[in-house]
């Protein structure tokens, strides 16, 4: 039998998947699920929960709280790129993201950065699109994170 894509959406995969239990758990505080589901497709740039740990101390649990929520979107949507692309067709440059800025896609010797934070796993397959997986949350250049917690 032929090999089919996973029926399962972006979201799915991801709740799926132990290291992505933050990701998860920003997208749902951010009511982001129901569009990550939708038909897309999208490129998902999904820091995994050592990455949302690097941040620094108490960013994250600001992030969550509800009167972040549209930080917290801003930051989220900033990983997510519109339509599918598969690491063979990444190239290096600017790559407007769903959020609005750009992302700077960098690529040597093989290995795939985004903003600096590096490709980990590439092309984990959804029904709406792709995920690859990063170390780092990316956080867009106008938001200053650290005054969250001050």
């Amino acid at each position: 039998p032929m090999a089919t894509a996973s029926a399962d959406t972006i979201v799915d995969v991801a709740a799926g998947n132990p290291d992505f239990s933050t990701l998860v758990a920003a997208v749902e505080a951010a009511d982001l699920a129901e569009t990550l589901s939708a038909e897309g497709p999208y490129t998902v740039f999904a820091p995994t929960d050592a990455a949302f740990e690097a941040l620094p101390a108490g960013v994250l649990d600001a992030l969550l709280l509800p009167e972040n929520k549209e930080l917290l979107t801003e930051i989220l949507t900033y990983h997510v790129v519109a339509g599918e692309v598969m690491s063979t067709d990444i190239e290096p440059g600017e790559v407007p993201t769903v959020e609005g800025q750009d992302l700077t896609i960098e690529v040597t010797d093989g290995t795939v950065t985004v903003n600096g934070a590096t490709v980990e796993a590439a092309d984990v397959e959804a029904s709406n699109g792709v995920i690859h997986v990063i170390d780092e949350v990316l956080v867009p250049p106008n938001v200053d994170v650290a005054a969250l917690t001050s």
